[in-house]
């Protein structure tokens, strides 16, 4: 198993870890790949996190702000495939299972309010 599979299987851990935790966040899909959503207040299905296409790392919509912050902070990189940065999406490239989590749950909070 390579490194980039063993961060795909961590992702879909903590993932499982997170679903259990809210039960308004599924599995989904986003780009023809296999991702989080979470259901918000409104009932529409919002985008969550994924694991990062090339790098299998974490993907996870924030709060712009709060992507800047990770950014700055040395945390996270900008997501932007194809060229095309999006401000809300942070690239968490190193494998940590804790942090992963906690970045998903903090997600959840800033697209569906508290669980």
């Amino acid at each position: 198993m390579t490194a980039s599979q063993d961060e795909n299987t961590l992702f879909w851990d903590v993932a499982a870890e997170v679903m259990a935790a809210d039960d308004r966040i599924f599995e989904g899909t986003m780009m023809s790949s296999r991702c989080l959503r979470i259901n918000n207040a409104k009932g529409k299905s919002e985008f969550l996190g994924m694991p990062h296409h090339t790098t299998h790392g974490l993907v996870v919509k924030l709060p712009k702000d709060r992507v800047s912050e990770l950014i700055e902070g040395g945390v996270a990189e900008s997501f932007a495939p194809a060229g095309k940065v999006f401000k809300e999406w942070a690239a968490v490239l190193d494998p940590d299972e804790a942090r992963w989590k906690a970045l998903l749950l903090e997600s959840a909070d800033f697209l569906g309010g508290s669980g």
